[in-house]
């Protein structure tokens, strides 16, 4: 009996413990029940949003990365980003050229790197004539020579033009134009940066140039090695919008553009230097805008879209006519000093390969170009024999010069012209109505109407007393 009471004591306590938690269990069974609802109502609806922003997360990622694609392929934006990376090497080395000069480097400069500095900033004082004098002797050797060797020098010099620079411009519109790697379930592809094309055809220049000036005896060279980066610049620049506006316009309608150039030098020597132009000028200019217009306005709105002139590309070609002319400019002032045609293409050319390769390892595009030639080697092949027509095609233009003069390499490549039209038209299927062909032949008639009347002009001038006008002058 003494030990029954302390047991009892500790069953009730268990018991009244027991008690108190399923009443509590009840309690809270029944919030639960009345709060469940609306707990798994709230649990439901944030499932819901987070669901629903999955979806415009994802697409807020796809439109962001879209509109970072369509910004990379905007002309204008490449464009800047091009001249933002040829700043960054111009840039400093006009400092540097800046520094040598004030401090009077030629005076006081000394040491291994003396003669280095003295070639790219100051060359040398001495200057000769024109290549053009240069060149006389050799004209008058082709002329002593018999006529056999003259004609096939000449065809010599003609077929070289004619294949290099044909070549050139079917793979020109192939690379720009057209998809590599394309199969019947994959579309392929294109490759969409001119600047290593620009790059491509650089290194090989500067690689066939350097060989022939290390092969052949040139004169000594007197020219300031920088004074070659302002004509490299435009160079690559004018290439560059050349490649681009393939993207946009035909290249028919490209060549014939370019063809037509002579009419905004004329409006621009009228206007800024008062340049006076023989009647022929005016009539052979005239003559080139009405076929270049029939061209344009014969196509057809629903014509390939490849045949369209957009505005981007004649923005683009604007762009080629006017650092082009720069060019040719700047180098034809660059011959007053002691160098031969190859040294000039030597010297362009080193600063277009350092420009355009600081450019695109700044980008970094030379690493993605190059792997988009690792999955193509169609895209290599074209590349690299593109580069070679180029890097050719311009020892063809100096050979023939020298030869024979510019009038006979004019007539040559107004010939190239035509006949690039014709292949391009033949191979990539350019509809040409019987007006734009008409037009096409306009041009091409004013093109050679300007040949003769030129050398017409410069016979008459020989045989005129001196100090006589032949043609006055408008």
């Amino acid at each position: 009996p003494s030990c029954a009471v302390p047991v009892s004591a500790a069953a009730a306590r268990r018991t009244g413990r027991s008690r108190r938690g399923e009443l509590m269990g009840a309690r809270g069974g029944r919030g639960a029940a009345r709060t469940g609802p609306a707990g798994s109502m709230g649990r439901r609806l944030c499932l819901a949003v987070v669901l629903a922003a999955l979806p415009t997360m994802a697409a807020s990622e796809v439109v962001s990365a879209s509109l970072q694609d369509s910004w990379g392929d905007f002309w204008l934006f490449r464009f800047f980003l091009n001249a933002a990376g040829y700043a960054s090497i111009m840039v400093p080395g006009f400092l540097l050229i800046q520094y040598f000069k004030r401090k009077n480097y030629l005076e006081t400069g000394r040491g291994i790197c003396f003669p280095v500095i003295k070639s790219c900033v100051f060359g040398s004082e001495a200057k000769s004539a024109h290549p053009d004098d240069i060149s006389l002797a050799a004209r008058n050797e082709t002329m002593e020579s018999s006529t056999a060797q003259q004609v096939l020098k000449l065809l010599f010099c003609a077929a070289g033009l004619q294949a290099s620079y044909l070549t050139w411009g079917v793979l020109q519109e192939r690379v720009m134009t057209r998809t590599y790697g394309a199969t019947e379930t994959d579309p392929g592809e294109k490759f969409k940066d001119s600047q290593f094309l620009v790059f491509m055809n650089r290194i090989l220049a500067f690689t066939v140039a350097g060989l022939y000036c290390a092969l052949t005896k040139q004169p000594r060279h007197g020219a300031p090695m920088y004074k070659y980066s302002f004509a490299s610049l435009s160079n690559i620049l004018s290439s560059w919008c050349q490649y681009e506006a393939l993207k946009y316009i035909s290249f028919p309608t490209q060549v014939l553009a370019k063809a037509s150039k002579v009419i905004p030098v004329m409006l621009m020597g009228k206007l800024v230097s008062r340049k006076s132009y023989e009647y022929w000028e005016y009539l052979t200019a005239v003559l080139i805008s009405v076929g270049v217009s029939m061209f344009l306005l014969s196509s057809a709105p629903d014509k390939h879209l490849s045949t369209v002139t957009t505005f981007s590309g004649v923005v683009l070609l604007a762009g080629y006519i006017v650092f082009d002319s720069f060019t040719s400019n700047w180098q034809d002032a660059l011959f007053t000093y002691k160098m031969s045609p190859v040294q000039m293409m030597f010297g362009v050319n080193v600063f277009s390969c350092l420009f355009t390769m600081g450019s695109l390892l700044e980008q970094g595009a030379l690493l993605e170009s190059a792997r988009f030639m690792a999955r193509h080697s169609e895209f290599a092949a074209h590349a690299v024999l593109l580069s070679i027509c180029s890097a050719f095609g311009q020892l063809f233009i100096f050979y023939t010069i020298n030869q024979f003069g510019a009038a006979v390499f004019t007539i040559i490549m107004t010939l190239r012209q035509a006949f690039a039209i014709l292949l391009s038209c033949l191979i990539y299927g350019h509809a040409i109505t019987v007006v734009g062909g008409l037009g096409v032949a306009v041009v091409f008639m004013a093109l050679f109407l300007r040949v003769y009347a030129r050398s017409r002009m410069k016979r008459c001038s020989k045989k005129l007393p001196a100090g006589e006008v032949p043609v006055q002058k408008v």
